[in-house]
């Protein structure tokens, strides 16, 4: 069997049998602000704890490859953002600070006092904004291929041309975005299948009205704000501008995933948690 194929193999069995041995507490709160309930799974234990927030239209299982890996050593939290997977959907306005304030409420049920956030695409605006607003409580930043360039804007009439076509056609136009911006040329065809089979069957108007509001938020602000270090896992498929990001925050560094997609935790499982690890080594150190 040829090394290529041993790592398919080994991609398959993370993809589809790390939901099979996970265990753990799964619970709820509800957030203060519009009563809609979030869903959460915790286990092991350790500290810091490892927070994971997923990506737009997806959920907690984002992240399976990665949970008994790490819950050997420290306690994972895991939740549903509003509007996915088992959490709510009933929330009357969407934005990135809502859903900082759904992970940070998160983090006060369970009172953590010493937090690692590690958030993918959305996840990551989504963590920036959880750390400005709950500063004594995070003790690093985790970006899983976003905050590539905080200054970038997308144009208007652009986002307005993108989101016609999803609300024209949800299923074929996402297809296809998906198919022209977030696969690479090496990422697995499970993967593939998985992550369009997941985002196709969301409720669409739902699915692009949180669309709208992650692409409203300005990251750079934020940004400036969080003290703490900033440790981005980004695929080099979309350029990581460090000079642009440490502007506003000095602290910021990434490292890159050659030839990953934009979901690098599921693409190469093995590589991406020997980077997640080597990470938490150094923040663990950097805060003793």
């Amino acid at each position: 069997m040829s090394s290529e194929s041993r790592l398919l193999l080994l991609t398959l069995f993370f993809i589809f049998a790390a939901p099979l041995v996970q265990s753990g507490t799964k619970a709820e709160v509800v957030s203060a602000k519009d009563g809609v309930p979030i869903h959460y799974s915790v286990q092991g234990k350790g500290e810091p704890t490892l927070v994971f927030v997923h990506c737009w239209s997806c959920d907690r299982h984002l992240w399976d490859n990665q949970v008994p890996v790490f819950a050997k050593n420290h306690q994972v939290v895991t939740l549903d953002l509003p509007g996915h997977g088992e959490s709510g959907q009933g929330r009357k306005t969407w934005s990135v600070e809502s859903y900082a304030d759904d992970v940070n409420a998160v983090i006060t049920k369970l009172n953590l006092k010493r937090v690692i956030l590690i958030g993918s695409s959305m996840g990551g605006p989504i963590t920036l904004e959880a750390a400005r607003r709950m500063p004594d409580r995070v003790l690093a930043l985790v970006p899983v291929d976003t905050l590539h360039d905080v200054e970038t804007v997308i144009d208007p009439k652009i986002l307005e041309g993108v989101v016609k076509q999803l609300r024209a056609d949800y299923k074929v136009a996402v297809t296809g975005f998906l198919n022209q911006l977030f696969f690479s040329p090496s990422t697995p065809a499970a993967v593939k299948n998985r992550i369009i089979s997941e985002v196709t069957a969301r409720p669409p108007e739902l699915a692009v009205t949180i669309l709208e509001a992650i692409f409203a938020y300005r990251t750079a602000p934020a940004l400036g704000e969080v003290k703490v270090p900033i440790h981005a896992i980004n695929a080099d498929m979309t350029p990581t501008n460090l000079d642009v990001n440490r502007k506003h925050a000095p602290q910021f560094d990434a490292v890159l995933m050659k030839g990953s997609g934009h979901y690098p935790m599921l693409e190469d499982p093995a590589r991406f948690n020997e980077l997640l690890a080597e990470i938490i080594r150094k923040v663990q150190a950097r805060s003793k």
